[in-house]
């Protein structure tokens, strides 16, 4: 990380939105193109306390604004400006070209549900991970790990329908989590876990295999907290064979129903879905991997067999950001 770039770590590994507020490209733009202009003050002004703390000070805030224009000169054309929906945040990001950037840069603004700064940082575009796997056929045969309505909200190859896509471990890697009424939880208390409709909902295994690793035991975080030390969490490893790991992680605490070593078959329950690890808010990360350690191996596409996208039948794909997804029966 060099010295104009800041990264405040509120964006999340999965999650829909808490609440929106009225126009977040607008508030985006205004609050890059402030900082842009030097009307830091602006920005401070608008951020909340913890990302003030992070700033450090409004002087901090102007250092950094100072080293982003002597580093990379000025910005001569923005190319894009989109808003997501990510961890109870409107996150703005806005692509441009700068005069002595090599790369195109990213301004990433998230804003809180009272329209406050709660996340900001400037960076390189980030580009998906060379993988010599693009054309890689998944030899286990595959169900989706979960029964019922579940939507991707991350999963495919861009970085556009999947920001794993810049790790080569997790390359091809899902987060899936249940909606209704276009909500991830009820709406009463979003920081109760048991309000989020996949919690505690069964995952399966995928395909026949042997239990290569399993860790259970670890605390379900609190919505706003994260344990970056265990990332995945609870998480179950089942070797598929032919060099084929799939992991399925952030099962909530205790839940896990196998043992390393164990035979399992498509379908079987080996826990609950919950929030332990490195995760934002309940949901199911899985992916494919070579080898049996997180970080350890390179990621593999996985074509699941059998199951509907958006109601049309799919003998054999790749599931999408934005898909419904479920099991045919």
């Amino acid at each position: 990380m060099n010295r104009w770039t800041l990264l405040i770590g509120v964006l999340a590994q999965a999650g829909a939105a808490l609440s929106a507020q009225a126009d977040p490209l607008s508030a985006g733009q205004q609050v890059s193109e402030a900082f842009l202009r030097g009307d830091v003050e602006s920005v401070w002004t608008r951020s909340t306390p913890d990302m003030q703390e992070a700033f450090g000070s409004i002087d901090d805030l102007t250092s950094l604004q100072d080293g982003l224009l002597s580093d990379l000169g000025t910005e001569e054309a923005v190319l894009s400006e989109r808003v997501e929906k990510q961890a109870g945040h409107d996150v703005f990001t806005r692509l441009s070209r700068w005069t002595d950037a090599p790369a195109l840069i990213e301004i990433v603004i998230a804003f809180d549900d009272a329209e406050h700064i709660a996340g900001f940082y400037v960076r390189p575009q980030p580009v998906a991970a060379d993988s010599p796997y693009l054309n890689y056929e998944t030899k286990a045969q595959m169900r989706l790990p979960v029964d019922g309505e579940w939507y991707v909200y991350w999963g495919g190859r861009s970085l556009e329908d999947n920001y794993h896509a810049v790790d080569m471990g997790q390359r091809f890697a899902l987060d899936l989590l249940v909606l209704e009424d276009g909500e991830s939880h009820d709406g009463d208390d979003p920081n109760n876990l048991e309000s989020y409709h996949c919690w505690g909902r069964p995952i399966l295994a995928p395909a026949g295999g042997i239990v290569a690793g399993v860790v259970d035991g670890l605390p379900d975080q609190a919505i706003g907290s994260t344990d970056p030390g265990n990332p995945a969490g609870n998480h179950v490893v089942i070797d598929f064979g032919n060099d084929e790991y799939g992991f399925l992680a952030h099962l909530r605490q205790n839940s896990v129903r196998v043992a390393k070593g164990d035979h399992v078959v498509p379908g079987q329950e080996i826990g609950r879905c919950g929030n332990s690890g490195n995760t934002s808010e309940p949901h199911l990360h899985f992916h494919l991997q070579t080898g049996p350690g997180l970080g350890q191996g390179k990621g593999l596409p996985a074509q699941f067999t059998d199951y509907r996208a958006n109601g049309v039948v799919i003998h054999r794909g790749e599931p999408r950001k934005g898909e419904i997804i479920q099991p045919v029966k």
